[in-house]
C-alpha cells in the first residue's frame, strides 16, 4: 500500500503535491518522494520518513515546474528499509520517464529476468516498481520508433502492451519530460485511483478522492479498471480503455481499514461502508454473546469507530470512547518488525480506566491480522478493571497471505492461519471473540454500488483474483522480500480454495 498523486497545473506545483502526500500520509509512512519538470528537466527530492521530515525549505525550492508526481510509501517489496527504493524512479529512455506506483507485482522476478535477457534493461533495486518501469519504457519506445513525435494513441498501445506482460495489483502515474501525465490501473482496478480538476484548470490524479477534496480540486471521477488516461501539459485530457477483460474488483481492505473514512473509492464511501460493516457484524455479536451481558461497546481507534457506533446503536448499547490515541505514534499495522509493533502498542493507545472499570466490554476493531495489538489491548482492558472482555472484528479471519500489496505476506505471522476462532480467542486472551463472515462483508459493501464485480478478499477467502497465485509463488514471494517478516515463512498446509493453479 502506498500513496500516489500527479499534477499539471499552469503554475508551480510543488507546494501542491506536498499537501495531497500529506492527505495521503496514512497510506505510507516509511518514505516520500516528489519529481517536478521544467524545461523538460526533471527536479527530484526523495527520502526515508514522514513527509514533513522529508521536505525542507530548500528541498521545496528546488522543485520547479508545472507539472509532477508524489508518492508516500510503505514498502510490501523489495528492501524495507533501501533509500534507494523510495519513489519517484526514473529512466532516461525514451524521452525521459518518472513513475510512482501503488500495488504489487506478483510476476516481478520473471519480468526482471525477461527485461535483461530480452529487453537489455538493467534494474538496480529490488523493487517491483522499477521493474513496472521499465517494462513501461520498453513498451513505449516500441510504439514511437519510426515516429517523430509522442501522441496519446502510442500510450494507449504501450499500456495494452504492459497489462499482457504484468500480473499484480498497480495503480501507475507516470510523468513523461515534455510530454506531460500518463496514468492507468491495473484490470480489476484493485488499487484505487482517481482523477479531479481545479477552478483554475489544474488537474489532479490521486489515490483517494480526499487528496483531491482537501487541495481544492474538485472530483470527476475514478480511473476505470484497465483504463489509460494522459494528460497532456496543456491540461487536456486523452482516455481509452487498454485490457481486454476489465472487471472492477477492488481491494475490499481498502473499505475495511486502508482508506480515510471520509474517502470515496470507486464510487462507495467508505465511511458508508464501514457503517454497513457494523451493521453486519451486529448480527454475529447477538448470536454469540447476548446484549444483555454487554455493558458498553468501545472502538480501536480509530478505523473501527463507524463499525462501533452502528453496532453499539443496533444492540442498543452505549458507544464509549475507552481509549485514546497518541496522534505522533505511526500507525502498527504498517510498522515493519513484530518487535517494534509490540513496543508501539501502549505508546500508541492509553485507556480511560473508568469506562473499563468493573464493566464487561465489547471491543470493536476493524481487523484483526497478526493478534499482537489486539492481545496487548485486552490486557490493557484487564488491567484497567474491566470484568469480561469481548472482542469483536468488522472482517473476517485474515487467513491468507497477501500478495497484491498489504503487509501481511507470511503466512505463520496471521494469528487465523490454520486456527479456528476458540484458538486465536485463547492467544488473543478474550473471553469471547466475534468476526465478521466474509459473504456478508462483501454484500455490505457491495450493495453501495451495482457496478462492482466483485473484489480482491484474498487474505479472507484465498482467492487470488489475478488467477496466477499458487503455494508455490507465496513461496518464493517471501522468500524474495529482503528486510521484511523476521519469520520465515509456512506454506505447506495453505490451501487456496478455487484459485487457479
Amino acid at each position: 500500500m502506498c500513496g500516489i498523486v500527479g499534477v499539471v497545473g499552469q503554475s508551480p506545483v510543488n507546494q501542491l503535491i506536498y499537501d495531497a502526500l500529506l492527505l495521503l500520509q496514512h497510506r505510507g509512512q516509511d518514505a516520500a518522494g516528489i519529481v517536478t519538470q521544467q524545461d523538460r528537466k526533471f527536479f527530484m527530492h526523495k527520502a526515508k520518513g514522514m513527509v514533513k521530515d522529508v521536505f525542507r525549505t530548500r528541498n521545496m525550492r528546488g522543485l520547479l515546474g508545472n507539472c509532477g508526481l508524489g508518492q508516500v510509501r510503505y514498502p510490501t517489496a523489495g528492501n524495507a528499509f533501501s533509500e534507494e527504493e523510495a519513489q519517484p524512479f526514473y529512466v532516461n529512455a525514451p524521452f525521459g520517464i518518472v513513475l510512482v506506483h501503488n500495488g504489487n507485482l506478483t510476476n516481478a522476478k520473471a519480468l526482471k529476468k525477461e527485461l535483461f535477457e530480452t529487453d537489455h534493461r538493467h534494474i538496480n533495486t529490488e523493487s517491483d516498481s522499477e521493474v513496472l518501469l521499465n517494462v513501461l519504457a520498453h513498451e513505449v519506445d516500441k510504439c514511437t520508433r519510426g515516429h517523430s513525435g509522442l501522441q496519446p494513441e502510442h500510450l494507449f498501445q504501450a499500456v495494452a502492451s504492459v497489462h499482457e506482460r504484468i500480473k499484480g495489483s498497480y495503480a501507475v502515474i507516470a510523468l513523461i519530460a515534455g510530454h506531460g501525465v500518463l496514468a492507468f490501473r491495473d484490470p480489476f482496478g484493485i488499487r484505487p485511483l482517481c482523477m479531479g480538476k481545479g477552478a483554475d484548470g489544474t488537474r489532479m490524479l490521486a489515490s483517494e478522492s480526499v487528496t483531491l477534496e482537501g487541495t481544492g480540486i474538485a472530483l470527476e471521477r475514478n480511473i476505470a479498471p484497465g483504463e489509460a488516461v494522459f494528460i497532456d501539459l496543456q491540461g487536456n485530457v486523452h482516455a481509452q480503455q487498454c485490457a481486454k477483460n476489465p472487471q472492477l474488483m477492488p481491494c475490499i481492505f481498502e473499505y475495511v481499514y486502508l482508506a480515510r473514512p471520509d474517502s470515496v473509492i470507486d464510487g462507495v464511501s467508505v465511511y458508508q461502508a464501514r457503517l454497513n460493516m457494523g451493521e453486519t457484524l451486529a448480527k454475529r455479536v447477538i448470536s454469540t454473546v447476548p446484549p444483555d451481558q454487554i455493558d458498553a461497546v468501545i472502538p480501536i481507534p480509530e478505523s473501527s469507530r463507524p463499525s462501533a457506533q452502528q453496532l453499539a446503536q443496533l444492540l442498543g448499547k452505549p458507544y464509549r470512547e475507552g481509549f485514546v490515541k497518541n496522534r505522533y505514534v505511526g500507525r502498527t499495522f504498517i510498522m515493519p518488525g513484530q518487535a517494534v509493533r509490540k513496543k508501539s502498542v501502549r505508546q500508541k493507545l492509553n485507556v480511560i480506566a473508568s469506562e473499563f472499570k468493573g464493566r464487561n466490554v465489547l471491543l470493536v476493531d476493524d481487523s484483526i491480522v497478526r493478534g499482537t495489538t489486539s492481545k496487548e489491548i485486552v490486557q490493557m482492558a484487564r488491567d484497567a478493571g474491566a470484568r469480561k472482555v469481548y472482542l469483536a472484528s468488522a472482517a473476517p479471519p485474515v487467513r491468507f497471505p497477501n500478495v497484491y500489496g498489504i503487509d501481511m505476506p507470511t503466512s505463520n505471522e496471521l494469528v487465523a492461519f490454520n486456527r479456528n476462532v476458540d484458538e486465536i480467542r485463547a492467544i488473543i486472551g478474550c473471553d469471547a471473540l466475534i468476526y465478521q463472515d466474509v459473504e456478508p462483508m462483501k454484500k455490505a459493501v457491495g450493495s453501495l454500488n451495482a457496478g462492482l464485480k466483485g473484489f480482491d478478499a484474498s487474505c479472507f477467502d484465498g482467492v487470488y483474483i489475478t488467477g496466477d497465485i499458487t503455494t508455490d509463488d507465496i513461496a518464493a514471494l517471501n522468500a524474495a522480500r529482503v528486510g521484511g517478516s523476521e519469520d520465515a515463512d509456512d506454506t505447506s498446509r495453505l490451501a487456496l480454495p478455487n484459485a487457479s493453479e
